[in-house]
């Protein structure tokens, strides 16, 4: 017989999970999911566009009920997808009042799924367009933090709105000119994972007022329930983590992280 696993903690002070991707759930039926969201009392959950295919999906799930909104943007694994059709679609719906950021865009150099050259390209571009429609942008960085720095730095005047590099997993030095630039940056499960001492060092050096809470749903799922598929339901753990590793109340993690999340992504009221 298996040991059963935790509950999950249910806070008094209300969470918002920052990052998901609520069309890639296939576990257990959406309606489900939405409703033990909101048992464990989290208020807002932003689900996150990734390619060409999915924009109009996002746009959608951001009906599904009030309390749900979405971002508009291309995932550098798809940037070679990148077209002036596709950016004339996320500049369109950029004035959505669901949709609060451009993203999830950035770099990624560990995959190699598009080309690096063509990936800086549509980059800059995205970030230009969050410049032009005032929203800050959710940003993914892999084994690419000195061009993501070198990029960052052609925007920092004009890019007023400044956003998150989420799922937080690169150097130090990254996150030091991201946090001197006003940068939040994203935690999620894998701040629980035991090898991942590299993030939790990075938790350590984020004031407070910089970090988002993150799952990055259906992946990195949190101790202790790796192995199952993460869900928005699951951010508690990296609160619990998150206040752990700084040494601080639980509640006030809770606390300041909601106002990080409605600083940054102005449009959730």
């Amino acid at each position: 017989m298996s040991k059963k696993k935790r509950d999950i903690p249910v806070f008094e002070h209300p969470l918002i999970e920052t990052h998901c991707h609520l069309d890639y759930l296939k576990d257990q039926p959406l309606e489900d999911i939405l409703t033990e969201t909101q048992r464990v009392n989290i208020e807002r959950v932003i689900t996150i566009a990734v390619s060409p295919d999915n924009l109009a999906r996002v746009r959608e799930l951001t009906q599904a009920a009030p309390w749900i909104f979405g971002t508009q943007g291309i995932h550098p694994h798809d940037a070679e997808q990148y077209t002036d059709d596709v950016e004339a679609e996320i500049r369109q719906h950029s004035r959505d009042d669901k949709i609060v950021a451009v993203g999830e865009i950035g770099l990624d150099y560990y995959y190699d799924n598009a080309d690096r050259a063509v990936q800086r390209e549509v980059f800059r571009r995205q970030l230009q367009l969050a410049c032009e429609t005032d929203l800050p942008v959710v940003i993914h960085s892999r084994d690419a933090d000195d061009d993501t720095i070198d990029i960052l730095r052609e925007f920092e005047s004009s890019l007023t709105r400044r956003g998150v590099i989420h799922s937080f997993t690169s150097g130090p030095g990254l996150a030091r000119y991201a946090l001197d630039q006003g940068w939040c940056l994203g935690f999620n499960g894998i701040a629980t994972f035991n090898k991942a001492d590299n993030v939790r060092d990075i938790i350590r050096m984020t004031p407070i007022g910089q970090i988002l809470l993150e799952t990055d749903a259906p992946f990195l799922t949190p101790v202790p329930y790796r192995g199952r598929e993460n869900a928005p339901f699951y951010i508690p753990f990296v609160a619990e983590k998150v206040a752990e590793v700084k040494g601080l109340d639980v509640t006030e993690v809770v606390q300041q992280t909601y106002r990080n999340s409605r600083r940054t992504f102005h449009r959730l009221g």
